[in-house]
Formats: structure tokens, sequence, C-alpha cells
């Protein structure tokens, strides 16, 4: 069976292995073939936030493997994270022998219902000969689900004789997903958008991409609309070294209001309409504004208040949105933002000329991974995003994510410069995560 599993891992490129295993796990890893690397880190946590960082470098699932109920328990808030922040992994979970699972043993798990909801799918095969296509079915729950999928293995599952390949598939070589906008949906969310005075756009995580960034430069441009990037995003959705970048969203109601109050027509590309924070009574905007979303996401759709939604690939619909929609004359010159006043140099140095000074010095393609929450407005403030993938943030709102994420990243993209910029309090959530990087040399 574990010959069947190694192939299945090659096909769909899960060659590389984060781990921190015990004892359930030796069956599998024992003798591992020289084309599979194994990455160690410290703690669960650790684990499951590098493999995020990777898998959200490479655009595809990256595999962990967790030991039985203590692993699993101690990667739940990672797995958390993973799934806000739209990261899809591939998860092993090892389990005691099924052989005398009935009687409870030491390190038997109860893993099912552990990490809750935050899964898209978690699996434990009815018999061992079923483990390569459960494994083949999480890599494209995964795929599509933008987040972990889990496969709970038992350990005497490894040696168990396998199946004939043609009997024991249960999954798809692979799926087509649409890339295109239904021509209906880019008509509608014109017209709307037509019928605008006042426009404006907010993007989220769900557009940092090449072509959805370069689609939305191009339609800011022509409805001469500010962009706001969502509250507490994980990924920028915009080039915010643009003339026509607005800042960022509020999170609480009153304020978010007061923002979106000068605007008739307000589209959201790869966000919800609207994420908070602190609760605040009203609504999100005023009756005079009108929301439309664009997102990928079906649970984003479903929460978003909006009086429309476009489910869709988001590039394919602002792509199709910019050919569509004329140019407004006359254009502004730029949004308006906050001046920001210099930072004064002290002893000792405060959170702005640090990151004044950081931002003078970044490459324009850097990704930097935020983890510092009571310095995340002035780092929004000073340091912009200026390529897809230039600003990775824990979307759960979980510490431990940026040093580990930041490994993962490196990991995936060694030609870009990594830079994570973690607060004092925050960097004790996963200090073990730099033995990793020390001992790969990341």
């Amino acid at each position: 069976m574990r010959d069947a599993v190694l192939d299945v891992l090659r096909e769909r490129r899960l060659t590389t292995l984060f781990a921190n295993p015990g004892s359930t796990e030796v069956p599998f890893l024992t003798h591992l073939p020289r084309d599979f690397e194994f990455v160690l880190a410290l703690h669960e946590s650790s684990v499951v936030g590098i493999a995020t960082g990777c898998a959200i470098g490479r655009s595809e699932p990256a595999l962990a493997l967790l030991h039985t109920t203590a692993g699993l328990g101690n990667a739940v808030g990672a797995l958390a994270t993973a799934r806000v922040n739209r990261a899809p992994l591939v998860v092993l979970v090892g389990q005691q022998d099924r052989r005398h699972l009935a009687h409870q043993p030491f390190l038997a798990g109860k893993l099912h219902g552990l990490a809750g909801e935050y899964p898209v799918s978690v699996d434990q095969p009815v018999r061992a000969q079923d483990l390569p296509g459960s494994i083949e079915r999480a890599w494209h729950e995964a795929t599509t689900g933008r987040g972990p999928a889990l496969v709970i293995v038992p350990m005497d599952d490894w040696d168990a004789p396998a199946l004939d390949p043609a009997e024991q598939a249960a999954a798809p070589g692979s799926i087509l997903r649409a890339a295109a906008a239904d021509q209906a949906a880019v008509d509608a969310l014109a017209a709307l958008l037509e019928q605008a005075e006042r426009p404006a756009i907010v993007v989220g995580a769900g557009a940092d991409e090449p072509r959805a960034w370069a689609a939305l430069v191009e339609l800011a441009e022509k409805l001469d609309a500010p962009v706001w990037q969502e509250s507490f995003g994980a990924r920028a959705g915009f080039p915010q070294d643009h003339a026509r970048f607005a800042g960022h969203l509020p999170w609480d109601r009153t304020q978010l209001r007061s923002t979106l109050d000068p605007y008739d027509v307000v589209l959201v590309a790869g966000a919800p309409a609207f994420r908070q924070y602190v609760y605040a009574p009203g609504p999100l905007y005023g009756a005079g504004t009108r929301v439309a979303v664009v997102t990928d996401d079906p649970a984003e759709a479903h929460r978003s208040a909006a009086e429309l939604v476009v489910l869709a690939p988001v590039a394919a619909v602002c792509e199709g949105l910019a050919q569509r929609l004329q140019p407004r004359r006359p254009a502004s010159a730029a949004a308006e933002r906050r001046a920001l006043a210099a930072p004064v140099r002290g002893n000792p140095l405060s959170t702005a000329f640090v990151f004044t000074t950081l931002a003078e010095r970044l490459s324009a393609d850097a990704v930097v991974i935020e983890e510092t929450p009571s310095s995340k407005p002035e780092l929004h403030a000073r340091i912009a995003a200026r390529a897809p993938l230039g600003y990775v943030g824990p979307a759960m709102g979980g510490l431990g994510f940026a040093m580990p994420a930041a490994i993962g990243l490196r990991l995936a993209l060694p030609e870009r410069p990594v830079v994570a910029i973690v607060g004092d309090g925050s960097s004790l959530y996963s200090f073990q995560a730099l033995w990793t990087a020390a001992h790969y040399r990341v």
C-alpha cells in the first residue's frame, strides 16, 4: 500500500513532506525514497505554517504529516489559519493500528472532529486499500476548497496489500475548472457600474494574482475610481503604490459607513462585503450605496451583504469588465490618502522609522509577511505591496504564523526576497520554526 501511495504523491507533486512525526508515522517514513524531501519542524503549528507558506507560494497543495491526537491538536490553530488564508493542504494524520482500535489503545485518537469545521474534508478510508483514492480525493478537495484536507491513516494500512490500480481508483485524474466569465454576469455588473457617478473598488485576497491585478488597474483607471483594500485581508489585491490606491478599509461599521458614504456603487473583488472586527450597531453602508461582489469563494458569496454577487473567477470577470467599460473623462490625478508624517529617528527606534527605512530598501518583488498586530496600521501605511504576493498576513488572527509561513514561502519562491515582520510577542508562539530555517539553510 505504501508504494501505491508514494506513486499518488509523485503524480500530484506532493514530494516535499513537512512533518514532526511520531510512532504512528514510522511505517510510512521508514526508508523514504530519495526523490522525497523530508522537512522537519519542531512543533505541529510550525509544520502546518511552513506547509501553508509553501502552498501559497506555489499556488498548489502542499503535504503535511501530523502525529495522531497530540499532533493534530497542536496544529488546529494553524489549520484554521490555512483555511482562512485559502491555502490548499493535504494533511496525513497518523492513527493507531486499526486491528485494535476498538480497544482504544495508547495513542489511539478520536480524530474526525478534532479540527472542527476548518478542514475542507476529513476522511479515514474504510479499508487500507482505499487509501490511495482517499489521498487523491484530498488533493482535489484541497485544490477546490482552498484549504486543508485531512486523511487519517491507521499505521498498519501502510503494510497492507494494494489492489490493482484500476480497482482502487476512486478519484478523478483531473478536474478542469472553468476560467471564463459568463457574459450575462459581466453585463449585469457593467450595467451597475455604468450608472455610477461616484464608483469605488474594494479588493481582497481573492484578487491577489497577476491577471486580476492587471485587470483591476485597468478597471480603476477607466472608472476613475479609488481602490480600497479589505480590512484584515490575507493578501493584497491591488498595487498599493498605484495612484488610485486609497488605503485600507476600517474594521468597524461606523467608520466603514463613513468611508463608503461618498460612493454610489462599490465593486468588491476577491473579498466579502464586508469583514469587520469590533461590533458597532447600524448597517454596513448607507442606503445611497449599492454594492456588488465578485468572488470565487461560495462562502464569501453567501455571507456578503450586497445587492449583486457574481460567483466566478475574479480575474476573468474583471478582465471582461475592463474590456466592456469605456474610460471616464476627465480622470482625477490620484486617490486621496492621509499624508504621513516623516518619522523621526530616536533611541529606541520608532515603528514608523523602522517601517519607512525598510520600505526604502525592499525590492518591488519582495514578499512581506506581517504578524505585528499592534503595529499593523503603521505597516500598511508605510510598506506598500507592489507585486502579486507582495503581502501575506494571518487572516485568522492567530499568532505564530509569520515565521513558519516565511520559511515555506522562501522554499517555494527561492528567487524572491522574503521578509517576515514579527512583533516581539508574536515571535514567542513559533520561535522553534527558526530551527527549521537554520537546519535547511532557508
